[in-house]
């Protein structure tokens, strides 16, 4: 069997060229060759267990294999897969719009499907320009963003993100974005925190949008939760600014809910948790709980009629994906919101953060090399720093994350960093005990290469 399993991978590396990564590292940490998985664990082709702590890429949002979802998907499976939906639809995707209304912002009413997060912000990204030039408002052609953010890798997905590890490369062919200073409540300029400020950092929306509000069309942001930048958390005043900012300078406001919605900040969306209405949504990762590739724009009735007209007038949005409203996906995503609302499941995951946090500030919180650990929902980060009083990050070639990443593996803990931020972004219905071994098998790998540097 150890030969099988050798033959497989090798066939992987000589033909796979995997995401987000230096395949050359590959060499000597070769990929890890998973044979099932259920609930929270992933079970390999060797006979080892691996807790699936950040949910696959934050995703996985009710645990591997769940049963329920499993015949929700079996259900549909026996009447059709796809269809066409260009002047065809289908039950499971009008139950969805329905559902979904249930939960989402009560502004948010109409729906354009596509197949994943990347390709709705394009979606979002168009609609709010289209909608612009349909008003009225022809000197809009601009989107303005915040810093640190990540909305996606398309190019107008990444044209609206500030990571330079993504970006830095493409700038000569992306689109011309403004970019605001974003919230940083680990390292406040004004020198507060995000528990008792009063949003000082709203100054610098303000200043950007007093300076080119005639031209900017809309604004994307990742409401409460910046993920692909280490788990920025930044206050529900804020966004609530925000919102209000938007509304007063006629900005559009686009709420990048992909990896914030369905529970994962505690609330069903970062957006119903601040109580604010956004103009447009992207959701999906949650949406499908990891099973299938879905995405949605969600947006309003004012948005939705500034197209709405005789043919020949060339309004439509002429937009379109392969897979939209496939009815796989629909079907899957029904059968996740019904156990967001009838099974218990914001309730049980609240008690789990109440309880992570105390496990980590007793387990992590006083160790030298932990500058901090912030938390929203089940999410919870702890940011490594070489220097706990100046706050110093570690020389990025040390690569502290990644090391603790390959000795947590080793240990049964998928515990993928953000540079030298690592985090629990678990499924919402993770277990206490499971919980109780991820913070063990984690403290053993952050301390062991800690402690021997």
């Amino acid at each position: 069997m150890n030969n099988n399993i050798n033959d497989l991978i090798n066939t992987d590396l000589r033909h796979i060229w995997h995401p987000a990564a230096q395949m050359k590292d590959y060499e000597t940490f070769k990929p890890i060759l998973v044979k099932r998985a259920k609930g929270v664990y992933l079970y390999t082709y060797d006979d080892k267990k691996i807790i699936d702590i950040i949910s696959s890429w934050w995703c996985n949002l009710l645990g591997h294999n769940n049963d329920k979802i499993n015949n929700a998907l079996i259900t549909q499976l026996k009447d059709f897969e796809h269809v066409i939906f260009a002047n065809f639809t289908h039950k499971s995707a009008i139950d969805l719009v329905l559902n979904l209304q249930k939960i989402l912002p009560k502004n948010l009413k109409r729906f354009n499907f596509a197949d994943n997060g990347s390709s709705s912000v394009e979606m979002a990204l168009k609609m709010a320009f289209q909608y612009c030039m349909q008003t009225g408002k022809t000197k809009k052609v601009k989107f303005a963003c915040l810093e640190d953010g990540y909305h996606g890798e398309t190019i107008g997905a990444l044209s609206v993100g500030s990571l330079d590890k993504y970006t830095q490369i493409y700038r000569p062919m992306m689109l011309d974005s403004i970019h605001i200073k974003a919230p940083d409540c680990y390292r406040c300029p004004f020198n507060k925190n995000r528990d008792c400020c009063n949003a000082e950092c709203l100054s610098y929306a303000k200043e950007t949008f007093e300076l080119h509000h005639e031209e900017i069309c809309a604004l994307i942001l990742e409401p409460l939760l910046q993920g692909a930048s280490g788990m920025k958390i930044y206050p529900i005043k804020y966004l609530q600014g925000i919102r209000d900012l938007c509304t007063q300078y006629d900005i559009l406001l686009i709420a990048d809910e992909i990896a914030t919605g369905f529970g994962r900040t505690g609330d069903y969306f970062a957006c119903t948790k601040a109580n604010i209405e956004p103009d447009l949504m992207t959701i999906s990762k949650g949406l499908t709980a990891g099973y299938m590739p879905m995405s949605i724009v969600c947006t309003t009735d004012k948005v939705y009629d500034a197209f709405y007209d005789d043919y020949a007038k060339g309004k439509a949005f002429l937009h379109s994906h392969t897979y939209a409203g496939n009815a796989l996906s629909c079907a899957i995503a029904n059968c996740v919101i019904d156990i967001l609302i009838n099974d218990g499941v914001l309730s049980k995951a609240k008690e789990s953060s109440s309880y992570l946090t105390k496990r980590f500030n007793e387990e992590f919180l006083e160790h030298k090399n932990v500058g901090e650990i912030r938390h929203i929902g089940l999410i919870h980060a702890i940011e490594l720093v070489s220097n706990k009083e100046s706050k110093t990050s570690f020389d990025a070639s040390q690569r502290i994350g990644y090391r603790i990443y390959q000795n947590a593996l080793s240990k049964g803990l998928l515990l993928r960093p953000i540079g030298d931020v690592l985090y629990f972004n678990p499924a919402l219905n993770i277990e206490k005990y499971d919980l109780d071994n991820a913070i063990d098998i984690a403290k053993h790998a952050i301390f062991e290469v800690l402690d021997n540097l």
